[in-house]
């Protein structure tokens, strides 16, 4: 005689877990626009070049400070400005980082975009 366990053990309700997975990609889709809508803002070095940047990566400023600017060595502000803007990306990055780990606990979900 095979032994029966009661409804529901041993085998995940379907239904429960498609809310679930439903009710996180919302929160997920919400928290990433919010993510979009946010500003972050980096300096390079010394603070000689700054970069206003959205979540979305596009950068939204540049200033510049005019000591910065330097005719006889443009590849100094060049790597300024680069540097400035690889600052905001890794800010973008690594605040999408964090807000989506809270959602997910922690968990690396392949798709996601991290």
């Amino acid at each position: 005689m095979k032994a029966r366990m009661p409804g529901g053990y041993g085998r995940p309700d379907m239904n429960s877990l498609m809310r679930q997975a439903q009710k996180m990609q919302s929160e997920m889709q919400a928290k990433q626009a919010q993510l979009e809508q946010t500003e972050y803002t980096a300096s390079a070095p010394g603070e000689m070049v700054t970069v206003k940047m959205n979540g979305k990566h596009e950068v939204l400023a540049v200033t510049i400070k005019p000591e910065a600017v330097d005719p006889d060595d443009v590849e100094m502000l060049q790597d300024l400005v680069a540097a400035a803007v690889n600052a905001a990306v890794q800010q973008v990055d690594e605040a999408a980082a964090a807000e989506m780990g809270k959602l997910t606990g922690g968990l690396n979900i392949p798709g996601l975009g991290l």
